[in-house]
């Protein structure tokens, strides 16, 4: 057996000598670059980090180490120049549409980039399941709209810019109306309340939005020549929205939307409106309108009692406050401001404009 087995195991041995011996010079020559490539990547995974960047250095004769990069803050390679920062990077989410002209984003990205160098921007389209979703994560008003990463809050931006930010979860939207930035276009129409001054039906498929101030002659006009023929020609089709929107400063603009209030608790706000766009000269030049106010009432038959202590009691207020505040947050500038939906009529718009618009959102 023993013999047997020395027979067996003899040509095994043979054949491995002869592997061996067959090893070119070249072949023993690439088995060896190939021991020290391993060691290479075994280094590399064992320091990760400079050591790496500077093995890398060594064999290709380019890169930075670590130890280069902390000691300067600009250098240059392939063509461009590269800047260091002690700011984190931020992502900013550019919601926007790009079938719509006004909606490109790229004035106010200028902009942003030297508040915040360290920006990266990600585009999302509104039209988008994020884009819907980031809609109605912030109540987006309008397009483009910017989504911070919360890393925003390590920035020197973040102070000046934190009253201008809506946090919801871990991002900021900035509030593009507050902040001065341009509008490309309303996503949604102005809110609609309760306590909102209405005239038509709440089932009205189209809310007209009207943010006025009953002391400029521009909304006076627009009273006469376009809500009030909107109001015969679609009565029983649209739904007119009233608020009120003047200077925070102009006294007498808001003792007049104070007495429209209480008019509309009585059923009269239309005569009473009109009443006071037709006498603007007279009350908003007094120093206290509080008397004539309640003269007006008095000339339309609401109940005086009731009326007068409405407006000294200044029970509307609060409702005067947040209109002013809807106003500011859909960037309402300038008065006659009407949304027709969604869409804001130009200022120059006429009643044919108007009922244009009235008739594509009753068509839709």
């Amino acid at each position: 057996m023993g013999k047997e087995k020395e027979i067996k195991e003899a040509p095994v041995e043979k054949v491995k000598s002869e592997e061996k011996a067959t090893l070119t010079p070249e072949q023993a020559k690439d088995n060896k670059i190939k021991n020290l490539v391993s060691a290479v990547i075994l280094i590399a995974g064992l320091f990760v980090g400079s050591l790496f960047v500077d093995v890398i250095q060594l064999v290709r004769g380019g890169g930075f180490s670590q130890k280069a990069l902390d000691s300067t803050d600009v250098f240059s390679l392939n063509g461009k120049t590269w800047v260091a920062f002690t700011e984190p990077i931020v992502t900013v989410q550019v919601v926007s549409d790009d079938t719509c002209a006004a909606c490109k984003p790229d004035e106010v990205l200028v902009g942003l980039k030297q508040a915040l160098p360290t920006m990266l921007t990600q585009k999302v389209d509104v039209n988008s399941d994020q884009g819907r979703k980031l809609v109605a994560q912030f109540s987006l008003k309008t397009i483009p709209a910017f989504i911070f990463s919360k890393e925003i809050e390590k920035t020197d931006l973040f102070s000046k810019a934190q009253p201008f930010l809506d946090k919801q979860g871990d991002a900021y939207a900035i509030k593009s109306a507050e902040a001065g930035f341009p509008v490309g276009k309303y996503i949604s129409a102005p809110s609609v309340g309760d306590k909102d001054i209405k005239i038509g039906s709440d089932d009205a498929k189209v809310k007209v939005v009207e943010f006025s101030d009953f002391a400029n002659p521009s909304d006076a006009q627009a009273f006469k020549t376009i809500i009030s023929q909107m109001l015969k020609d679609y009565a029983d089709k649209v739904q007119f929205v009233f608020k009120n929107y003047f200077l925070p400063t102009s006294t007498q603009s808001k003792s007049a939307a104070l007495a429209a209030e209480c008019a509309n608790e009585q059923g009269k706000f239309l005569p009473y409106a009109g009443k006071l766009y037709a006498t603007q000269a007279v009350w908003s030049k007094q120093k206290d309108a509080t008397a004539v106010l309640e003269g007006y009432a008095a000339q339309l038959g609401l109940n005086g009692g009731t009326f007068n202590q409405c407006l000294t009691g200044k029970k509307y207020n609060d409702q005067v406050a947040a209109n002013a505040q809807d106003g500011q947050s859909f960037a309402v500038q300038a008065t006659p401001s009407v949304f027709v939906g969604s869409d804001l009529m130009a200022p120059t718009a006429t009643y044919a404009d108007v009922k244009s618009a009235i008739e594509t959102q009753l068509a839709k």
